[in-house]
């Protein structure tokens, strides 16, 4: 049985928690209160984006927390304006400064747009190479932009953050990902709480005795998937993380699977450009 604290071995050898906390839209002391909140229940997995408007604030709990640095996996991300080799660079380093970290764990490109990300990796690769990050990836990655990407790197890259959920589960994209050894990790992984009202999920949270959103994050984590699911709320924080004390079975994965409507609640990567 998996412990909080364990990962997945990504590409580059490296260890990557399967679990952590999403804080997407979290802003301030709310934010604030939210890390310090999953540190303290044994989260070691934070992850942001310069979007998000809150890496400073990340930055503080995670300092306060007293929870050594190497027992921390933080990710964070360039955003879209900033794509491009120069900007990106420029971009990392605003990251690295308002989070108060050296070395960020993993560094993503957001969105992959439409002409910008080749040369947006090509700086992922030289802030590897420099050892400022430990891992590289992408979010938002299609099929074909992980072929174009390829074709012209040296470096695969070692995740690849995407909207998954049992309402949209991926799985052309999440075989693609298996078959490059390209980890994939769902963000929206609870839909944005629109499915605790299945009917199918409420019957099986029932049998184990464990609520909606705890059933669905366990029929990702036991698919191989990093989840990284976003509260503020304590309680909430405390409920998504006690997901290690209970299977499901090859039956109720297969169901859970079967409610896929190829239903996005974001944006179509294909769609964003920029």
């Amino acid at each position: 049985m998996k412990h909080i604290a364990d990962g997945t071995i990504l590409n580059n050898g490296i260890t990557m928690p399967w679990f952590g906390l999403g804080t997407y839209k979290a802003e301030g002391e709310e934010v604030a209160k939210a890390v310090t909140t999953a540190l303290e229940l044994g989260y070691r997995s934070i992850d942001t984006a310069a979007v998000y408007g809150n890496e400073e604030e990340v930055g503080r709990s995670i300092a306060a927390s007293g929870v050594a640095r190497d027992e921390l996996f933080v990710t964070t991300k360039v955003w879209n304006d900033d794509q491009g080799f120069d900007t990106t660079l420029s971009a990392f380093e605003t990251s690295s400064r308002k989070l108060g970290l050296d070395v960020i764990d993993l560094y993503l490109i957001h969105w992959p747009g439409q002409s910008k990300y080749k040369e947006t990796w090509r700086a992922l690769e030289r802030l590897y190479a420099e050892g400022r990050v430990r891992a590289i990836g992408v979010s938002n990655f299609q099929i074909h932009h992980l072929q174009e990407l390829m074709k012209e790197s040296t470096i695969v890259p070692a995740v690849n953050q995407v909207e998954l959920h049992p309402r949209f589960i991926q799985k052309e994209l999440h075989a693609f990902c298996s078959e490059h050894q390209i980890q994939i990790e769902a963000w929206a992984p609870l839909m944005k709480g629109r499915l605790q009202e299945n009917e199918l999920l409420q019957s099986i949270a029932k049998k184990h005795g464990k609520t909606v959103a705890q059933v669905i994050l366990r029929w990702e984590m036991q698919q191989g998937i990093v989840i990284i699911p976003k509260s503020v709320t304590s309680s909430r924080i405390k409920e998504n993380s006690e997901i290690f004390d209970f299977e499901l079975s090859a039956e109720e994965l297969g169901s859970i699977s079967g409610l896929d409507a190829g239903e996005r609640i974001g944006s179509d990567p294909d769609k964003l450009l920029f």
